[in-house]
């Protein structure tokens, strides 16, 4: 429960500093993301949902956090 807490925190913080000091850029980021096909987007989607599993994989078993 504690990995999910952090996982959720850290999201959290990362994506409050993306509106916090580029308000601006996040509608032009938005308007980019619109203009991608669907099925790229779940691929990417996907994508970063493996990476993010190896990542926690990574600091809970071989590094031990």
């Amino acid at each position: 429960m504690s990995v999910i807490l952090l996982a959720i925190g850290l999201v959290l913080v990362v994506e409050g500093l993306v509106l916090a000091l580029a308000p601006s850029r996040m509608e032009d980021i938005l308007k980019a993301l619109s203009e991608i096909p669907f099925e790229t987007r779940r691929m990417l989607g996907l994508a970063a949902v493996g990476l993010g599993t190896v990542l926690v994989w990574l600091a809970k078993g071989v590094f031990g956090a």
